[in-house]
């Protein structure tokens, strides 16, 4: 992949103190400054893997526009991260906004990866990363194994048997379940117990819910729960 080129942005100060204005969420990340190539990867790749989005680089994390001097040094580090760090490397823009004589936002445009999911190199070997809220989190295998599917070229099939009856019945009493309530309830292992549950999410009959204290649950999808 070629190396970054910032180019002059056609946005204003008006229009990005508007974009700041909407706050940190799933689509928008704040950065005052890039901290390392391999922390930034992560919240990059995270954007990738959910829905696209935008990093401001020059914006504090409450909102307020302070601009770096000599975005040049930035533009390296997102360089480094997106073409060396992440697999496959994830294609960004980067829109140079002036705020002042010497300090400019680097409008960094993610677009969703066409190829999921996007991992990240770090010293632990490669990690997954997506977007929940205004936090970029890393995936868990279920996570991981959704992404997968959500590229793959051909659409999900499973088999409606007696295990998938148990969930439904388990769902229909209860509302939620986790991974290993699963394995336990159809006595299986965890890996056969993930892949139902994983299937079932990709077809649409599923959803994978995240809580606050990172726990995770599946219960019935809302268009069915409705």
């Amino acid at each position: 992949m070629e190396p970054l080129a910032s180019i002059p942005s056609s946005m204003h100060l008006s229009d990005l103190r508007r974009l700041v204005t909407a706050g940190e969420n799933t689509y928008i990340e704040f950065k005052r400054e890039i901290p390392s190539p391999e922390k930034i990867a992560r919240e990059i790749s995270a954007i990738a893997n959910t829905h696209g989005g935008t990093l401001l680089v020059g914006v504090d994390d409450d909102g307020t526009i302070v601009g770096v001097q000599g975005y040049e040094e930035q533009e390296y580090l997102l360089d480094l991260a997106v073409n060396e760090l992440c697999f496959p490397p994830i294609d960004i823009r980067v829109e140079i906004v002036p705020i002042s004589r010497k300090r400019d936002v680097l409008v960094v445009t993610i677009r969703e990866a066409l190829k999921k999911p996007v991992a990240v190199q770090s010293d632990e070997g490669r990690q997954y990363f997506v977007r929940e809220r205004d936090k970029s989190i890393k995936a868990s295998p279920e996570r991981v194994a959704l992404l997968r599917k959500s590229s793959a070229p051909v659409g999900v099939t499973f088999e409606f048997g007696p295990n998938e009856q148990k969930l439904l019945r388990y769902l229909d009493t209860y509302g939620r379940i986790t991974v290993s309530g699963y394995a336990d309830l159809i006595q299986t292992g965890r890996k056969k117990a993930s892949g139902i549950l994983v299937n079932l999410t990709s077809a649409g009959i599923l959803q994978l819910v995240r809580a606050d204290d990172e726990t995770e649950w599946f219960s019935m999808s809302r268009d069915l729960a409705s």
